[in-house]
């Protein structure tokens, strides 16, 4: 448009073809872009998951080790002749029987060459008899006895005593079909069976050596780091709490969702003492497995008392549900008021310490294997627990609350029994209210000092936060100029300061169970000549 004739303006408007390719284009670059991002964010998990443990990493290169050295024999013509095809149940075996211990793998393999010494010795014995009655009774009585043997091998590994050899029956159930079945086609079950039983040595023998060779991995050891760590988890969840529940004034409550979740971000200790908690079955199965190896490591002599390390595992997870329990007092609704907790903290800040350095001492004597005397420790901790038992004792006034009638309206009343005193100001404007009230002529004064008291327990109300949880203004009179709230809320502070009690009984209880703790380790240092 610039003024001369004939002049235009030519305005270029893209296909709808154009533009699909173009939306396509976008689309797949986004689709790129979040398949990248999700690709790195799982390499990012998996070596965090192989950071975490490095045990992992070396026992995934183990069996690629063992199942490359059994295939050897299949991709070599010299060994492939000597044992031909059923040399594949050597592959099968050390897939099978590799386990991430070396007792683990001597267990399993226990179970394995028991169980298909045995499967073959009966199916040698049902072929034998299978031929010898000729071609027609011969297919039923191999059905008949495939059944037979499914049946038994199946009720039997249900039984409680047989529980641990479960992996046995299963291993005669499969060898015995695959055995004589087999052995029927091929008409010749003795040296099928003779075969098969060759290459199932052959796969367990290198699967024990590659496991106790190449960067063994104990189930004894890490039993014994896994009940250290136990400890120490107690012991820092212990502190956690005790520490979060002195200093927290009820102004920062988490909500309710987030505990039933049991999601504390700010708790780290709180996670590891769940776990110890969570923790039996893993004991368990490590001393089971650390039962089937040799003298290792600072493990050097026969028949480790393992199981008493399952026992100390025991009693150290009924100390950790005292402190669970700890951790839903600190948690719970019911607060007990912010001034009344710092009142007992002293006594409580060093039953605490204590306590912690007890555990934390039994840990690192079952790390160090030594033995040492916990008399004087101990001794302190009972005696910090008694100073604290004498002080709930002589301050128990301080939860309960006692009141009575307030004054009537003409003037009769004499005297007023308060609420307790939560903090030195309140204590100080008590005082000065009783004194007065000892006066006739002293009403309005005791109205006035009323009104302060009111006005300090909205505030005090309000830091409970989550008990009761309607405001002190919902609490209106129930009769106009009639009864005031005083008595309510004299019932509700007291419910509130019982959570504190409940608190340090729950300490307190900590504390007896320590002995029973350190009884069990002493038996566990002297069984094991700590």
């Amino acid at each position: 448009m610039n003024g001369k004739k004939g002049s235009c303006v030519e305005i270029n408007i893209p296909s709808p073809a154009t533009t699909k390719s173009t939306k396509q284009q976008l689309e797949s670059g986004k689709k790129k872009s979040a398949g990248n991002s999700s690709c790195k964010a799982w390499i990012e998990k998996v070596w965090e998951f192989a950071k975490e443990d490095s045990n992992r990493v070396i026992f995934s290169f183990k069996v690629g080790l063992a199942v490359l050295l059994v295939s050897l024999l299949i991709l070599f013509r010299a060994p492939y002749e000597v044992f031909g095809t059923n040399i594949i149940w050597s592959i099968l075996t050390v897939a099978i029987m590799f386990e991430y211990t070396v007792g683990a793998t001597f267990n399993r393999g226990f179970n394995r060459a028991l169980g298909s010494l045995l499967a073959g010795i009966l199916a040698i014995g049902v072929a034998q008899m299978a031929l010898s009655s000729g071609h027609v009774a011969e297919p039923f009585i191999i059905g008949t006895s495939i059944f037979f043997i499914g049946a038994v091998t199946s009720f039997m590994k249900l039984w409680p005593s047989l529980v641990p050899y479960e992996y046995g029956f299963r291993v005669i159930l499969f060898t015995y079909c695959l055995i004589i079945v087999s052995g029927y086609r091929m008409g010749n079950p003795l040296r099928t069976a003779m075969d098969r039983l060759y290459s199932i040595a052959i796969g367990g023998f290198v699967a024990v050596l590659v496991n106790v060779l190449v960067f063994p991995i104990w189930a004894g050891e890490l039993l014994h780091k896994e009940l250290v760590k136990n400890f120490n988890s107690v012991a820092d969840s212990l502190e956690e709490c005790v520490k979060k529940y002195l200093e927290d004034d009820g102004l920062d409550h988490p909500e309710f969702s987030n505990t039933v979740m049991d999601e504390f971000p700010d708790e780290p200790a709180y996670k590891k003492c769940k776990a110890t908690l969570n923790s039996s079955a893993k004991l368990e199965s490590l001393a089971i497995s650390a039962k089937w190896e040799p003298p290792h490591g600072r493990f050097r002599h026969f028949f480790y008392p393992w199981s008493e390390y399952v026992k100390v595992g025991v009693i150290l997870r009924y100390c950790a549900y005292e402190v669970m329990a700890l951790h839903g007092v600190l948690h719970s609704e019911i607060q007990a008021p912010y001034n009344l907790r710092i009142t007992f903290q002293s006594e409580i800040r060093d039953v605490t310490s204590q306590a912690a350095e007890l555990v934390r001492c039994l840990g690192k004597d079952i790390s160090s294997m030594k033995r040492s005397l916990k008399t004087c420790l101990l001794k302190r901790v009972h005696s910090s627990t008694e100073r604290l038992q004498r002080t709930i004792d002589m301050h128990s006034y301080l939860l309960t609350t006692k009141y009575c009638d307030p004054p009537d309206n003409n003037n009769s009343s004499k005297s007023v029994v308060l609420l307790p005193k939560l903090s030195s100001d309140l204590s100080n404007q008590l005082a000065e209210l009783e004194s007065k009230s000892l006066d006739k002529d002293s009403t309005p004064a005791v109205v006035v000092q009323g009104e302060s008291y009111h006005e300090m327990m909205r505030k005090q109300s309000r830091r409970l936060h989550s008990w009761p949880s309607r405001e002190v203004d919902a609490f209106a009179f129930e009769e106009e100029g009639g009864v005031d709230i005083l008595p309510r809320m004299s019932a509700l502070e007291s419910t509130a300061a019982l959570s504190l009690a409940t608190f340090t009984s729950l300490l307190i209880e900590f504390v007896v169970r320590l002995d029973h703790l350190v009884e069990a380790v002493g038996e566990l240092s002297k069984m094991a000549k700590f």
